[in-house]
C-alpha cells in the first residue's frame, strides 16, 4: 500500500510554501526547496556574510516560508506544525528528494524552467515516486520530454488553488502515460487526508475551474464598460448573495493578482482555436491599462480597489475605469437584492434573483445564460462528465 510519509516541495514562492504549510498540517514531513540566491543583500554584506554560507544558500526559501507562515490568512492550523518543514536549495539539497513519497513541482511558470526541474527530479528520485506539477495552464503532456518511463507512469498534474488551506479544489489531470492508480490513488489521498474536492480533469488549457472562472472574469471585463454599473455593484451582485466569498468578482480579481488572470486568458486564447468565444478571452483596453500601470492587485499595492488616506483616515477607493482614477464608491439598491437577501435557501434565492424585474434580475439573466452556454459547449472537450464541472466550480 502506497504512503506518504515525506513530500518535496520545489519552489518556495505563494503557492508552494502554502502548499508545504498544509501538508504539515496533517502530520507530513516537508522538504521545501528553492533556488539560492545570485548574490547578497545589504543585510548579508555588513555580516561579511558570503555566498557560499548556507545562511545565504537558503535565504530566499527561508524568507518565503516565513512570510507565508506570518501570513493572513494563516496557512498552518498551529505554527508549531512549521517544524515540519525542512528547508533547502536546487543546487546543494536536490539529492533529498529521494527520501520522498511524493514530489510536486510549484516553479516558475515556464515550461523550460519545468523541464530543468524534472530532469534533476529523474535523477535522484526513487522508482515509483509520485511526481506532479501545480502549473495552472501549462499542458501536463508537454513536461515529459525526455523523461524515463518510471517518471511517465507516475506524473500527472495536481493544481491546488491558493490559498491551499482553505479552498477545497484539488485538479488532478492524468496524461495517456499516467498509470491509473496513480490517479485514484492521488483522488483518495487528497479527498481522505487534504479535505480537498478532487476533480478528474482533461489535460486541455486551464483545465476545469480557471477555464471557466476566467471565461466568467473576461465576460465581465467586457461587459462592465456601457453596463451603467460601478465595480462596487458587480461585487454586491456577484458576492455573498449568490453564496459566495465577499470578496465576490474584483476584489477576489486583486487577491489573485491582474497578470495571473490575463496570463490564463491570453494562454486560452492562444491554445484553443476553436473556442467560439475566443473573442471574450481579448484583452479590454481598461484592463491593459491597468497592466501598464502597474494596478495588478494586492501584490503592487492598487487594482480595481487602493486603500488610500484621506483626511488622517484610511479608506478603501474603487478604480473609475472610465477615467482611470481611484474614488471613494457607492452602490445602488435594488429591489431584486433586498428580497433575494430575506430568504436563506441558496436555491430558492437564486430563483428570486433570475427573475429580478430590475436592473439586477437583467445583469443575472445576462451573466447565468452566457455562463451556462459556455460550459455546456466544453463537454466533452474538458470533461466528460457535466457534474465534474459543477464540483470544480463550487
Amino acid at each position: 500500500m502506497r504512503r506518504i510519509n515525506k513530500v518535496a516541495v520545489l519552489g518556495s514562492g505563494v503557492m508552494g510554501s502554502r502548499i508545504a504549510c498544509h501538508f504539515a498540517n496533517i502530520g507530513v514531513q516537508v522538504l521545501l526547496l528553492d533556488i539560492p540566491p545570485g548574490e547578497l543583500n545589504e543585510a548579508e554584506k555588513k555580516k561579511g556574510l558570503k555566498l557560499e554560507d548556507r545562511a545565504v544558500r537558503n535565504r530566499l526559501v527561508n524568507d518565503a516560508l516565513s512570510s507565508a507562515i506570518s501570513s493572513n490568512p494563516a496557512p498552518l492550523y498551529v505554527k508549531s506544525s512549521a517544524q515540519l518543514i525542512k528547508t533547502g536549495n536546487f543546487e546543494d539539497d536536490i539529492s533529498g528528494i529521494s527520501e520522498c513519497d511524493w514530489i510536486i513541482e510549484v516553479v516558475v511558470e515556464r515550461l523550460d524552467i519545468k523541464q530543468k526541474i524534472f530532469e534533476q527530479v529523474d535523477a535522484h528520485r526513487r522508482a515509483g515516486t509520485l511526481v506532479t506539477s501545480n502549473t495552472s495552464g501549462i499542458p501536463i503532456h508537454s513536461m515529459l520530454e525526455g523523461r524515463s518511463d518510471d517518471f511517465k507512469k507516475h506524473f500527472c498534474g495536481s493544481h491546488f488553488f491558493n490559498p491551499p488551506r482553505y479552498l477545497q479544489l484539488l485538479e488532478i489531470i492524468p496524461t495517456d502515460q499516467t498509470d491509473p492508480k496513480v490517479i485514484s490513488f492521488l483522488e483518495d489521498y487528497g479527498r481522505r487526508y487534504l479535505g480537498k474536492e478532487t476533480v478528474l480533469c482533461k489535460d486541455t488549457p486551464a483545465f476545469i475551474a480557471n477555464r471557466i472562472g476566467v471565461y466568467s472574469i473576461m465576460h465581465l471585463f467586457h461587459y462592465l464598460p456601457g453596463s451603467g454599473f460601478t465595480l462596487e455593484e458587480i461585487d454586491l451582485l456577484t458576492g455573498t448573495v449568490l453564496g459566495r466569498p465577499k470578496s465576490a468578482t474584483f476584489r477576489t480579481c486583486d487577491v489573485v493578482g491582474l497578470d495571473t488572470l490575463v496570463h490564463v486568458a491570453n494562454g486560452v486564447r492562444e491554445h484553443c482555436p476553436d473556442d467560439e468565444r475566443k473573442d471574450l478571452f481579448q484583452i479590454p483596453e481598461f484592463i491593459q491599462k491597468m497592466l501598464d500601470g502597474n494596478m495588478l492587485g494586492s501584490k503592487s499595492g492598487q487594482g480595481f480597489y487602493k486603500k488610500v488616506k484621506s483626511e488622517g483616515k484610511s479608506e478603501i477607493q474603487s478604480l473609475d475605469f472610465t477615467s482611470m482614477q481611484y474614488k471613494k464608491g457607492s452602490k445602488r439598491k435594488f429591489d431584486t437584492i433586498g428580497k433575494a437577501k430575506s430568504v436563506d435557501d441558496i436555491q430558492e434565492r437564486m430563483k428570486i434573483l433570475y427573475e429580478g424585474a430590475d436592473e439586477a434580475g437583467q445583469f443575472y439573466r445576462d451573466m447565468f445564460h452566457s455562463l451556462f452556454s459556455y460550459v455546456s459547449l466544453r463537454i466533452p472537450e474538458i470533461s466528460e462528465d457535466i457534474f465534474r464541472i459543477d464540483d470544480a466550480m463550487r
